[in-house]
């Protein structure tokens, strides 16, 4: 039976997968984000280090890390998934503000404007290393929240471990005007993405359904 572990501690990717009845367990990667994504681009050099390829990169590492556990890498039929999501804003890459200030910096540049928010996926077999990866991007448009708006918001801390800076499924969502694309990615997980990706790798998602009741 396939079983899917979910390398992430983020609460909105485990209910979206809850929510499409998807069967999982969580098991958190140490990945160390700043310094992997310093590596990567000490690597390119003077190339720089695009926003998708950054989401999909720390989504590739953490798979990896999860899959790479004692204990887990030895189990047959067991698949690891890993997200990362990265906002684009001008060519500019922006993860999670995690300060007041910097939250409303952000909010102030976003608002009115639409960026594209990156959220690489990664399925490992963690039996036999095999990799399916995609990176869903999705267009966000912002409103035109005031100053006073924005200074509550970030301080309510909701936006402050965000990707970006904000939420489309809590108070944030007031903020924004329009989504163009999967929308469920913007929240951190993909369930079509996951679905193809089972795919690549023979397996299909309805082994990770709940069995239907007798």
């Amino acid at each position: 039976m396939t079983r899917l572990i979910l390398g992430s501690a983020s609460s909105s990717r485990a209910r979206i997968l809850t929510q499409a009845d998807v069967r999982f367990t969580v098991r958190v990667s140490d990945v160390d984000e700043p310094a992997a994504v310093a590596a990567a681009q000490e690597k390119l050099g003077d190339e720089q280090l695009s926003p998708a390829l950054e989401a999909q990169l720390l989504a590739d590492l953490k798979a990896a890390a999860v899959a790479n556990l004692p204990g887990i890498n030895s189990r047959p039929s067991v698949m690891v998934l890993g997200c990362d999501s990265v906002f684009e804003l001008d060519g500019a890459s922006y993860g999670k503000p995690y300060e007041v200030d910097v939250a409303v910096q952000r909010w102030k540049q976003m608002r009115g404007r639409t960026g594209v928010l990156h959220t690489g996926h990664a399925l490992v077999d963690a039996a036999t290393g095999a990799r399916a990866q995609r990176t869903v991007s999705t267009r966000v448009s912002f409103g035109e929240p005031t100053d006073a708006e924005i200074q509550a918001y970030a301080e309510s801390g909701e936006p402050l471990t965000c990707a970006g800076g904000f939420t489309i499924d809590g108070r944030g969502s007031a903020f924004v005007d329009r989504i163009e694309g999967d929308h469920l990615s913007v929240i951190g997980v993909s369930p079509a993405a996951l679905h193809s990706m089972l795919a690549e790798l023979g397996h299909s998602i309805i082994d990770l359904w709940s069995p239907p009741p007798r």
